[in-house]
């Protein structure tokens, strides 16, 4: 029996890396394992006679399915169908990414396309182009973000905190769902008191079963519903008890009470329920999306959603995800993009994921930013969360994109979320709900996740939960609660969002509330994107909040300069001259060291550095020299121009970060001997091992190079200080000045 051969050590590795914990699989057509373009897609076709449909890719009326019968009766524009059917594929796909084809002209033309010819068309876009398309079609002018709150323990206190910090940080809609069914209306409670407390006009929502979804609606305790999910076969639609016909009439009951719907579908649920009919992802997605916008609809939530590791699995995963948004926003429905289940255990994969929709922007970037721990999201895991805001934060400002997710300072949000559960806790009171302490409210306020917190009774909560549902506890009567107990500002907010589900003008495609308490949507702030200089731009008042991030630092304040009563560190004696002895060995300082700067990159004190240098040249027997050299800050030069002043011909050049050179007379200033260009790990030991080996050169001794260390984040960490120390280091060069010598003060 052969061995197996030797493996590389460096495959191994690899190997034991977190990507490797995920299945990537070769396509399998016949399980619906495939992103798109699948061998088993019908070829688009539309028959219309005397009026009516009679074929939609490849099916007649008596092979139709729940979904060609209702796509026959309610999903197709015939007249602008005969349009769409003069135009090739190609052209279609052109005018996607064509600035001067405007955005009503091809929602017009998408209301007379079958699913399969959707899909075919968007899949001819590559994913450059399909981020310029999302870019163009997007229903809002501005992009949004939702976020996720829950927590294990289900403590109102936590909720409520949450929603609040949420809020202030710009989500335009806060989404809870619960791990006990009958918890459901406190949470809904919670997030309500707490989001208007952190910004009045957030839309919330509690992810439950839609009988208890809308009936929390009805009571005014939630104002938007997504639960509302489609499939692209028959069979899937079956085994939840639904049909598109079953979905129209929620999602018109939900309306009918002012309550803002967004359906949801994603590629891969058919393929995960075992129904995907042999059918590409993408083609089963364009049967969705167009069973929504025909179900009525203003919007979506797609993007693979909760199975977007299983659409990850296989070839061109990620941008099969995208297309589905861009199908979306096609069809002229509000897009909230996914990116809220966790994606990838790798970041680059996650990060690369998520850029087809945050770069483009979305009405909704994520569908569910988890704004607490991971640990704490019940929705399953968030695929970012609290500890990856200073993150997104930053690559907002990196790209001048807008994310939807605003700075906000530490003591801001712990008073916006101290004032969040307080009132919560004013609210249980009012309606004799088991208490919420001082010690939960200080743990909501300042604890990392739920497990800060103490335990509940919880049989008490849910009895509590069950008398919001009996006594029919409504939104005005949480707002009467609050101005009883003295939350003015809230209880006006609580009041404000009934108003604004009576008037219901956020059931217009794509809407949100401003902080003024203004709905925008694509109805009165459309996307008109045509070109450079169009659309939204991230700039002004909003690109100036966007990008002053908390842990920002003024770099006029990060280097300071010496002070100007201290003593000095070197003195001056004459201009220095070229020795005779080949004992001499010159320590060159740039013109700042010791003067207008005084410690190195990693805190090293000048006269420490210069001490040990000077004890290593004496250490191997050679004489060391101090020279200031002022014509120049780069270290090449000043260990150069040393070295030339040496009687030895050899130099060691300093710069005031730390930056070390050993250099020799006779070789060009860019070449050198030895060079420590990572001065944030050079101890003084390293510097006095840089003078023993100036002094060895200088005696002609065999020198081994001093052992050096490698940090491979450390121009991450301080290419900035390093620039600054650089610009004093530069701006005190003195032009075509000749060295001098000096001496320890």
């Amino acid at each position: 029996m052969s061995e197996d051969p030797p493996r590389s050590e460096r495959f191994v590795t690899r190997e034991a890396r977190v990507l490797r914990k995920e299945l990537l699989v070769s396509p399998w057509p016949e399980l619906g394992l495939v992103a798109f373009d699948g061998p088993n897609d019908p070829e688009p076709e539309l028959v219309v006679e005397n009026g009516c449909v009679t074929r939609i890719d490849g099916r007649g009326v008596d092979e139709f399915d729940v979904i060609d019968h209702f796509l026959a009766s309610h999903g197709l524009n015939l007249e602008a169908a005969g349009d769409a059917a003069a135009l090739t594929d190609e052209e279609l796909a052109r005018r996607l990414v064509d600035v001067d084809v405007p955005r009503e002209e091809l929602v017009t033309l998408s209301s007379g396309i079958t699913p399969a010819r959707l899909a075919r068309v968007v899949s001819m876009l590559d994913p450059v182009e399909l981020m310029f398309a999302l870019k163009k079609l997007r229903a809002r002018r501005r992009p949004a973000n939702q976020a996720h709150v829950t927590n294990l323990k289900e403590n109102p206190a936590l909720l409520a905190a949450d929603a609040a910090e949420a809020a202030a940080r710009g989500f335009a809609e806060v989404e809870t769902t619960v791990g006990v069914a009958r918890y459901a209306p406190l949470n809904a409670l919670a997030i309500l008191v707490g989001s208007q407390t952190g910004r009045p006009g957030v839309l919330t929502q509690c992810a439950v079963e839609e009988r208890r979804n809308l009936q929390l609606a009805i009571q005014g305790l939630v104002t938007y519903a997504e639960t509302l999910s489609v499939y692209g076969t028959e069979p899937v639609f079956v085994d939840g008890d639904d049909t598109p016909w079953s979905k129209a009439l929620l999602a018109a009951a939900y309306a009918s009470r002012g309550v803002k719907v967004r359906f949801t579908s994603g590629g891969g649920s058919e393929a995960l329920m075992g129904h995907a009919e042999g059918k590409s992802m993408l083609y089963l997605e364009a049967r969705c999306l167009a069973t929504i916008r025909a179900a009525g609809s203003q919007g979506v939530q797609n993007g693979s959603i909760s199975c977007v590791a299983l659409a990850l699995s296989v070839p061109g995963g990620t941008r099969e995800i995208l297309a589905e948004n861009v199908l979306a926003a096609w069809l002229d429905l509000e897009v909230a993009a996914g990116n809220d289940a966790i994606a990838s255990h790798s970041e680059i994969r996650k990060t690369a994921k998520l850029m087809g929709q945050f770069l483009p922007g979305t009405d909704f970037v994520t569908s569910g930013y988890s704004v607490m721990p991971r640990r704490d999201n019940t929705f399953g895991g968030g695929n970012y969360d609290a500890d990856d805001l200073d993150e997104w934060l930053t690559m907002q400002r990196d790209w001048q994109v807008d994310g939807g997710i605003e700075p906000v300072g530490e003591q801001e949000l712990v008073a916006v979320r101290r004032h969040a559960a307080r009132a919560v806790q004013a609210v249980f009171s009012a309606f004799g709900f088991p208490t919420i302490t001082d010690e939960e409210i200080e743990a909501a306020t300042l604890g990392f996740d739920s497990r800060a917190l103490p335990d509940r009774d919880r049989a008490a909560d849910v009895a509590a939960a069950d008398r919001v549902l009996a006594d029919r506890i409504s939104g005005l009567d949480v707002a009467r609660a609050l101005a009883d107990a003295g939350f003015a500002d809230v209880a006006e907010a609580v009041l404000g969002m009934q108003r604004h589900r009576i008037a219901a003008d956020y059931l217009q495609t794509s809407a949100i509330i401003a902080p003024d308490g203004t709905v925008e949507a694509a109805v009165n702030d459309p996307n008109e994107y045509a070109g450079p200089g169009t659309g939204y731009r991230l700039e002004g008042e909003r690109w100036a909040t966007l990008r002053s991030l908390p842990h920002e630092l003024d770099p006029r304040e990060l280097v300071d300069g010496h002070d100007e009563d201290a003593p000095p560190l070197l003195a001056e004696l004459a201009t220095a001259g070229r020795r005779s002895s080949d004992r001499d060995v010159v320590i060159a300082v740039g013109p700042a060291f010791g003067d207008r700067l005084r410690e190195t990159i990693n805190g090293l004190r000048h006269e420490e550095v210069l001490a040990a240098v000077l004890a290593g040249v004496r250490e191997s027997g050679a004489e060391p020299r101090l020279v200031r050299v002022r014509r120049t800050s780069d270290v090449a030069f000043i260990a150069h121009d040393g070295a030339r002043l040496s009687g030895s011909g050899i130099g060691v050049g300093l710069q005031s970060k730390g930056t070390a050179v050993i250099h020799r007379a006779d070789l060009q200033p860019l070449d050198n001997l030895e060079l420590f260009g990572m001065a944030p790990l050079l101890t003084l030991d390293s510097y006095r091992a840089i003078g023993r080996n100036a002094a060895g050169y200088a005696n002609g001794e065999p020198v081994g190079p001093v052992p050096t260390e490698l940090d491979n984040f450390a121009r991450a960490k301080l290419i900035v200080t390093t620039t600054l120390l650089h610009a004093r280091e530069t701006a005190a060069i003195v032009p075509d000045a000749p060295a001098v010598e000096v001496t320890l003060a």
